[in-house]
C-alpha cells in the first residue's frame, strides 16, 4: 500500500512538472508569436508608407497638368541669332506635341527647315515630383549634344521658366535660361538667353507658335 501511495505520489509530481513545463514553453511560443506579429505589423505600415510615397512620386499632378496648352499640332516660326545684336535667321516649321507614358512627359516632334536644310528636333518636358522641378531634354540633327534643363512654373504669369546647359562646337558647354508663355490657348512663346564670351546675356533664340485649326 505504501508503495503503491509513493508510486501515485512520483506521478502526480512528474504530471505537475510536465504541466508546468509545456505551460512554460506555451508562453514562451505566444510570447515569440506576439513580437513577430508586432514585427511583422511594423512591417506592413512601412511597406505601405513606402508604396504610398512611391505613388505620390509616379502619378501625374496639378504641376504636369499645367503643360495641357503645349499638347497639339503647331505651326512655328523661329528667329535665332549667332552673336548680339546680329541678323536673325528666320525659319519656318511645324510641332506635334503630345502626352506619352500615361500622361507624365510631353513629347514635341519639331520638323522645318534651318540655314537651307532640313530640320528635325525632339523634346522632352517632364515634372519631377520628387525634385519639385520641371525638366527639358532636347535633341535636334543640327549638333550631337543633348540639352538638359530645369526649372519652375508661376502659374500667375503662365511662364515656365528654366535653365541648363547645352554643347557649342566654339565655346564648349555654355549655360542658358529659356521663357516659355502662354499667351492662350491657341498661342504661345519660346525665348531662349545665352552669354556671349564677355558674359553678357543676349537673346539667343525666339519661337512663335501658332496652334493648326
Amino acid at each position: 500500500m505504501r508503495v503503491f501511495y509513493f508510486y501515485k505520489k512520483q506521478v502526480l509530481v512528474l504530471s505537475i512538472f510536465v504541466l508546468c513545463l509545456t505551460l512554460s514553453n506555451s508562453s514562451i511560443v505566444f510570447a515569440d508569436n506576439k513580437e513577430e506579429g508586432s514585427k511583422m505589423q511594423t512591417m506592413n505600415a512601412e511597406m505601405q508608407a513606402m508604396m504610398a510615397k512611391w505613388q505620390e512620386y509616379a502619378s501625374p499632378n496639378e504641376n504636369h497638368k499645367a503643360l495641357n496648352t503645349l499638347a497639339g499640332n503647331w505651326n512655328h516660326v523661329v528667329k535665332w541669332w549667332m552673336e548680339p545684336g546680329g541678323k536673325p535667321e528666320i525659319s519656318k516649321g511645324t510641332t506635334e506635341s503630345r502626352w506619352i507614358m500615361g500622361g507624365r512627359y510631353l513629347q514635341h516632334m519639331v520638323k522645318g527647315m534651318s540655314m537651307g536644310q532640313p530640320f528635325e528636333g525632339m523634346g522632352l518636358i517632364g515634372y519631377d515630383n520628387a525634385q519639385k522641378k520641371y525638366q527639358t531634354i532636347w535633341i535636334d540633327n543640327m549638333g550631337t549634344g543633348i540639352m538638359i534643363g530645369k526649372g519652375d512654373y508661376d502659374f500667375n504669369e503662365k511662364t515656365l521658366n528654366d535653365q541648363g546647359t547645352f554643347s557649342d562646337p566654339f565655346m564648349g558647354q555654355r549655360t542658358y535660361r529659356t521663357e516659355t508663355k502662354f499667351t492662350d490657348n491657341d498661342h504661345y512663346t519660346y525665348e531662349m538667353f545665352a552669354s556671349d564670351p564677355t558674359g553678357k546675356e543676349y537673346l539667343m533664340m525666339s519661337i512663335a507658335y501658332t496652334r493648326m485649326n
